[in-house]
Formats: structure tokens, sequence, C-alpha cells
């Protein structure tokens, strides 16, 4: 019936129908005037009251949510946009001076004997859509820098034999790997790293890497799979120094 009416109104020759049409469609896209002084203070105006709103519900609900989960109780972390989704057994970490956005996933496996463990440095930004998957254990060193949409996967969640994936069954223990950033790593946007991978200090890894081996330290790495580019030389003389 009223799919019927829609085809009618849109494709109708009859007055009426055009008329109708054209009067809804002006009522859709009707909008108020712009008033240019009125409307950009509204608009900063509301940009203070929501922001307002936002860091009071940072401080007094989400951050003291969110640290309920972790083991320790580290020092001027920073959860914004909401709360990260924690799924699973995880055991949590973080050090000093975080940054994690709320639109990020934290999973832990379900199918472990111990609680997963997710260890975390100091002054360690995770932008917003990171997916964390911990089969056992990922560690992340200090001043790491994961841009937005890196996933870490240190398990699948799937077995390989199709027939045991039929049936719901979880992945196997050989499928799970450990996944280690070191120091002042920076893994820029869109980057996978797979599990059973270390990834040495002061690398950086380029968007849209898959890393499934491991990189040494101090060196620009891209692609699919990820390799070495170049040296950064700046970032071995800091890192000897």
């Amino acid at each position: 019936m009223i799919n019927s009416l829609k085809n009618w109104l849109k494709s109708g020759n009859s007055p009426i129908a055009r008329f109708i049409f054209s009067t809804l469609k002006a009522i859709r896209y009707f909008e108020f005037p712009l008033i240019r002084p009125l409307h950009s203070l509204l608009y900063h105006l509301h940009k203070m009251i929501t922001g307002f709103f936002a860091s009071i519900g940072r401080a007094l609900y989400w951050t003291p949510l969110f640290k309920s989960r972790l083991k320790n109780n580290p020092k001027r972390l920073y959860v914004y946009s909401g709360m990260p989704l924690l799924l699973g057994p995880l055991s949590i970490t973080f050090g000093d001076n975080c940054r994690i956005s709320g639109h990020s996933t934290i999973s832990g496996r379900a199918s472990s004997v111990e609680a997963p463990s997710l260890k975390i440095g100091d002054n360690v930004g995770i932008s917003w859509q990171n997916e964390i998957f911990v089969g056992r254990k990922i560690e992340i060193g200090n001043n790491v820098r994961l841009a937005v949409k890196v996933r870490l996967v240190g398990y699948p969640g799937h077995p390989v034999d199709p027939i045991d994936r039929a049936k719901g069954l979880p992945d196997t223990d050989d499928q799970v790997g450990d996944i280690i950033i070191e120091d002042n790593v920076w893994l820029a946007a869109g980057v996978t790293v797979m599990g059973g991978v270390r990834i040495g200090a002061g690398t950086i890894v380029a968007s849209g890497s898959v890393v499934t081996k491991d990189l040494p330290a101090g060196v620009l790495a891209g692609g699919i799979p990820a390799k070495v580019i170049k040296s950064l030389d700046h970032q071995k003389e800091s890192l000897e120094a």
C-alpha cells in the first residue's frame, strides 16, 4: 500500500501527484534561513555546552568505570568520547599519562585458561576505532602511538577447520600469538598487526600495512605484508644515546 503510494507520487503524471510530490520534497528539504552572526554564536555556545557536559561525564563517569576494570590505578588516564568496549576475560594494566578513545574495542579470548593480559606503558595514545584482540598477551611500550583504525590481532576467533567453524567451536591454541610493541613505535592509520609479532623500538609502520612478521627497531616499514622500507637513522641515534 505504502510502496504503491510512493511509486504513484514519484512517477505519476497527474497534476495532483506532481503537486503532492513537489510539496513533500520541499518540506523534506526545508531549513531555517542562515543568519550568520546568530547561528555562529549558537554554534560556539553549543560546542561550549556539549564540551562542558562531555568533560563532566568523562571525569565523573566514564573514567572511573573504565578504571574499575583495570588491575592498577594509573595517573592522568584520559578516556574521551565515552568508554571503550571491553569483551571477554581480560587483565589490563595502563601506565601513566595515557589517552584512549571510547570508540575502541578491547577483547580477550574467551577460551583461554587464564585471563589474557594487556599491558600498556606510559604516555600511550590509542585513537578512535582501534581494535585490540588479546589471545594470551599483548604488551605496548612507552610513548607508543596507535592511530585511527589500528588492529592488534592476537587471536582469530574461529578455527581453520570448516567443520569446527560451522559447529561454532573456538579457535585453537596454535592460532594464538603474543604481540609485543616496543617503546616509541608509531602505527599509522589502518595498520593491522597479527599475532606472534614483535615491533622494535622507534619503528614506524605506514598506513594500511599488515604486519605478519617481526620488524626491527628504528625503521620505516609498510606494505602487505609489511617490509622494511628504510632505516630511520635519527631514531637509532636517539635510542643509542
